[in-house]
């Protein structure tokens, strides 16, 4: 990515502007969850920009799964210790 095609940065960014109208119907917890979900994708531009897929919204939807798996199993891990003890 670069001069010819977008940055994934700038895709991420214009990916969030045309959820806007929808980011703005949702209720003030929802919005705070969604934006949540866009910083988890943002951990990973790096990684998204070596992806080059077709679809970046691909490597988008990927990069918010990975840091939910992530949270999932740090969270069964921690339950795991607390039943055991």
């Amino acid at each position: 990515m670069g001069r010819t095609i977008p940055t994934f940065t700038r895709y991420l960014e214009e990916e969030i502007e045309t959820w806007r109208d929808y980011r703005r119907a949702l209720g003030r917890e929802d919005r705070e969850t969604f934006d949540r979900l866009f910083r988890l994708a943002k951990r990973h531009i790096a990684e998204a920009s070596c992806a080059a897929r077709p679809v970046p919204f691909d490597a988008l939807v990927i990069s918010i799964l990975l840091e939910q798996q992530k949270e999932i199993e740090r969270l069964e891990g921690r339950t795991e210790e607390l039943l055991n003890r």
